[in-house]
């Protein structure tokens, strides 16, 4: 493939119902995509489409991506908004691509945003049946009628579940379930997510993080600037995570809040070109996209369980084997579900049976995995996550000199994604 990521960068990750808690997902987006657009040395008319993933749709502007492009780029310049759980800026990247691939575009902008500060609250059926009702209504009779029906309950406001919909299990349930499963310790979990809090606190500190990170000014004043994450926990330690109490199984369970990633505001946006262009206009890559995979498995299963199933596709598909791979960044939806992926990774057994390969996938060393932590740490807002983990991976690439990376993300619906990147 002859596609180059050339620039890219993030809004800071922000617990939400902090300082982001007034910003939508659209206005971190602008941010986003603005600054990565600055740092390519491109201009707004040199892009050719803008793709942006979220989850948790704004039902006032769905097409996020064309909110963004309004403010940032022409208004001539195309833009579509994708949807594919904790994976969708991949999947923006992965259309991205495609889209150069094909010839249709030269310049593509890809990434997500998202907001769980706001997240749409709804109302019961039986009560939004009144309200339409009522609205046909043509006197005063006729509008209050609808309404005679209704129960308290009625009243009580809708919000969405991060729950499968096809088993009504949480993915916090299902990480819970996955722990067990695959015997997966406490202590373990633990010590895994002091390690993402000790790396990303180390990454911060020496500057590699902030180097990725956008400045977002906060309304309405715009005086107040932030320029951090503030997940980031450096004074965390086992024995303070350890006292930690299960969240959803209180009896049995070790997830808790320390070794799960929190509900994250924040926006990412990579800029990749063909490579020809980027020659042409004197444009160093950072990394070329060599390949990728998707796949997914039954919800009611191992639920975060895909990336074990796409990486050795995306590996096969670049010509690679896992011993070739020099980086790797996993996100850390929660520290079993990484655990449980690196455990399948190393496992003949699941290879013969899962796989039908005959040689487990296997997987770099842990001191080359999410080298400056990961969401666990920094944070998971759905829809830009996975641009986080490509940007820095090929930031870290060209910094250690590294050939090839690898992504990996899983993401709600049983779906898994993997993909190479390449440095020449």
């Amino acid at each position: 493939m002859d596609t180059v990521i050339v620039a890219g960068c993030r809004t800071p990750f922000l617990r939400s119902g902090t300082e982001f808690a007034d910003v939508t997902a659209a206005e971190l987006g602008k941010v986003a995509v603005r600054d990565a657009l600055a740092r390519s040395g491109l201009r707004g008319d040199d892009v050719d489409h803008l793709i942006y993933g979220t989850v948790v749709h704004d039902v006032r502007a769905p097409n996020i991506a064309r909110e963004v492009g309004l403010a940032v780029l022409p208004k001539t310049v195309p833009a579509v908004t994708v949807s594919r759980a904790c994976s969708s800026s991949n999947q923006s990247i992965t259309d991205a691509v495609e889209l150069i691939e094909m010839g249709h575009a030269e310049v593509v902008i890809a990434g997500g945003s998202e907001s769980l500060s706001h997240i749409p609250i709804s109302v019961s059926d039986k009560l939004a049946k009144s309200l339409v009702k009522a609205s046909r209504g043509k006197s005063v009779g006729q509008r209050i009628a609808p309404f005679k029906s209704l129960r308290p309950k009625d009243l009580v406001p809708v919000t969405p579940a991060i729950a499968e919909p096809t088993t009504g299990e949480t993915m916090g349930e299902a990480a819970e379930r996955m722990a067990k499963e695959n015997g997966i310790s406490r202590e373990d979990q633990d010590a895994w997510a002091l390690r993402s809090h000790q790396l990303a606190a180390a990454g911060t500190e020496d500057g590699r993080i902030p180097a990725e990170i956008a400045p977002v000014y906060l309304p309405p004043e715009y005086a107040q600037t932030v320029t951090v994450d503030n997940g980031i926990r450096p004074d965390t330690s086992l024995e303070k995570l350890s006292s930690l109490r299960p969240v959803f199984d209180r009896k049995f369970g070790s997830i808790t809040a320390g070794n799960a990633s929190p509900l994250t505001d924040g926006a990412s946006a990579v800029v990749l070109m063909k490579e020809e262009r980027a020659r042409a206009e004197g444009i160093e890559p950072l990394a070329w996209v060599r390949s990728w995979a998707w796949t997914a498995l039954d919800p009611a299963g191992q639920l975060l369980q895909g990336p074990a199933y796409a990486a050795p596709i995306a590996l096969d598909r670049a010509g690679l084997s896992m011993s070739d791979i020099g980086l790797m960044e996993m996100h850390e939806a929660f520290a079993a579900q990484v655990l449980s992926n690196l455990q399948a990774f190393s496992s003949k057994q699941f290879a013969e049976e899962e796989l039908g390969r005959s040689e487990a996938t296997g997987h770099p060393d842990i001191e080359d995995i999410n080298v400056m932590g990961g969401s666990l740490a920094i944070g998971h807002p759905f829809g830009a996550t996975g641009g986080r983990v490509t940007l820095t991976l090929a930031n870290e690439m060209v910094r250690r000199d590294v050939e090839f990376g690898l992504v990996t993300v899983c993401a709600a619906g049983g779906l898994g994604f993997a993909m190479v990147l390449e440095r020449r």
